[in-house]
């Protein structure tokens, strides 16, 4: 995630996240559209084979961190039935609801992972996490790990 003037403080921070997806430049109003969606790490195909063997299409799937990825839309597309997606940006909820208002598949809320009281035990036959736990362990780091380097 180097580079740029970016403070690794605000990565946890759902301020930080509202301001990145509010942006036109990462998929925020005027990017939005079909340019402006974006995968931190692996696309779809990438992870098909792994998550075809590991979680049946009737699985009820958590996507934590859900951002604009289409990793939930894609994986519908072939065939999973209930994501529940979340995400600590409300802008980026609110702009991903508007753009699945067609796949009742998928369910958007605007939670913080690190309270999940409102999901019961059980709730999930699949957590899927693919850069939420990244950006929030770089918002514990130390600056000073950084300055050493």
């Amino acid at each position: 995630m180097g580079g740029g003037n970016c403070n690794p403080k605000d990565f946890g921070a759902a301020a930080y996240w509202d301001a990145r997806y509010s942006s036109p430049s990462t998929g925020g109003k005027g990017g939005g559209g079909g340019g402006g969606f974006f995968d931190w790490y692996q696309s779809y195909s990438a992870l098909r084979p792994l998550l075809r063997a590991c979680v049946p299409a009737s699985s009820q799937v958590l996507m934590l961190g859900c951002g604009n990825s289409l990793l939930s839309e894609d994986m519908v597309k072939d065939g999973y039935q209930n994501i529940v997606n979340i995400d600590i940006s409300s802008v980026v909820i609110e702009q991903m609801k508007e753009k699945h208002m067609d796949f009742p598949q998928l369910t958007y809320m605007q939670l913080d992972v690190r309270d999940m009281s409102f999901f019961g035990d059980g709730s999930f036959d699949c957590i899927i996490d693919k850069g939420t736990l990244d950006a929030m362990m770089v918002s514990s780091c130390r600056l000073a790990n950084y300055k050493s380097a």
